[in-house]
């Protein structure tokens, strides 16, 4: 194997229209900061239905388990920064005003967070000058820098140990529809002052609630319902992204 190299030119593109993965204190300072969060929900069958079982250990180490209808399912939600347009953060010379405290992804970027998913610089938004000049981003394989690997480490471990509150804070506001992994996203927009009171009552929020599924695929949805899921046409505050194919 080769190396990849990389060094940011500061083009902006990727502080532009991108949803930063944050974690849960991050989402909490974002929206502190006067930001608005965008919550991201997919789920898979307590059989593994909607996951490559080569992945399955990763995606439950992520997620949680939960009831749907009569059957168990395991739901991961990530919290992130909603950025339609620039981010709120960047000047008009392109530079992050928050630089010495802006998130995990933000330091990890460009590389993937899930180990499942390699860096394929073609579907990056930084231009080519980007990947002909700095030091090794990648050698034979491996992540060549130990503090960016740790980096990495770090924010997929806080997608461990913040699942729990993340789901008590989606039951304190009353989310509880999903996609199916693998076929698109449930996203919900929420108000960010309930936001804020479901991150301060996270630790007494109700017991367990039951998920349901919305499908972008309606055989998807007919399999689910077969297996014993619940299964939804919708949720007004929900919106269905499917995944592009």
């Amino acid at each position: 194997m080769g190396s990849t190299r990389f060094t940011c030119v500061g083009c902006g593109k990727c502080c532009n229209d991108h949803h930063v993965p944050l974690t849960l204190g991050e989402s909490r300072q974002w929206a502190a900061d006067g930001g608005a969060i965008i919550v991201l929900v997919e789920a898979f069958m307590g059989n593994g239905l909607g996951v490559d079982p080569s992945q399955l250990e990763h995606a439950r180490r992520r997620s949680i388990r939960v009831r749907s209808g009569q059957a168990d399912a395991w739901v991961a939600i990530t919290f992130a920064a909603f950025n339609a347009g620039p981010c709120r953060h960047l000047d008009a010379d392109n530079r992050c005003r928050i630089y010495t405290r802006r998130p995990l992804v933000c330091r990890i970027y460009p590389m993937e967070i899930n180990p499942h998913i390699p860096l394929r610089t073609e579907l990056k938004d930084c231009p080519s000058e980007s990947w002909q000049q700095g030091p090794a981003l990648i050698v034979g394989g491996q992540v060549a820098d130990k503090e960016l690997a740790g980096l990495i480490e770090q924010s997929r471990q806080a997608d461990r140990d913040d699942i729990a509150a993340k789901a008590a804070i989606c039951a304190r506001l009353g989310f509880r529809v999903t996609a199916l992994k693998g076929d698109g996203f449930a996203a919900y927009l929420p108000d960010m002052a309930a936001f804020t009171q479901a991150c301060l009552e996270a630790h007494t929020a109700p017991g367990e609630q039951e998920w349901h599924f919305q499908l972008a695929d309606s055989e998807l949805g007919a399999r689910l319902a077969s297996l014993g899921a619940a299964v939804t046409h919708g949720d007004e505050r929900c919106t269905l992204i499917p995944l592009r194919r």
